[in-house]
């Protein structure tokens, strides 16, 4: 279990920053975000703070076999689409049911979420 941690004022912009947006930005995009704000800030502050509220269920760590990894705000399950040449996501605007993992069963595993995720090329790489 996650020891309690006092809530930093980087900590809180980091959090907000992500809140704000549906792009699903790197760590370095959130650095840029932030430094707005705080102009002092570390890149080091903002990946330590990412790894410990994705530890903390406040935002989520998406790992879509890119180099970097992006983050998200909505914790929530939601549709989603990478792009399959430079890695950024976006959310997919669509009502779609999510599976409810309760009722699955694989041997050997022990489900613990659900991700919608279609595939795809953004705009910018499409040619």
């Amino acid at each position: 279990m996650e020891k309690a941690t006092r809530n930093t004022r980087q900590r809180t912009v980091i959090l907000n920053a992500l809140r704000e947006v549906t792009s699903h930005p790197t760590a370095d995009e959130i650095f840029a975000m932030t430094r707005e704000s705080l102009p002092r800030i570390s890149l080091g502050t903002v990946y330590r703070n990412l790894e410990l509220l994705t530890r903390q269920g406040e935002i989520r760590c998406l790992e879509n076999g890119s180099a970097q990894k992006r983050f998200a705000g909505n914790t929530e399950p939601h549709p989603q689409v990478p792009c399959s040449v430079c890695g950024k996501i976006a959310d997919v605007d669509a009502v779609l049911p999510v599976p409810d993992i309760g009722e699955i069963s694989v041997d050997g595993f022990t489900v613990t979420g659900v991700s919608i995720l279609f595939e795809g090329v953004c705009d910018n790489c499409k040619v």
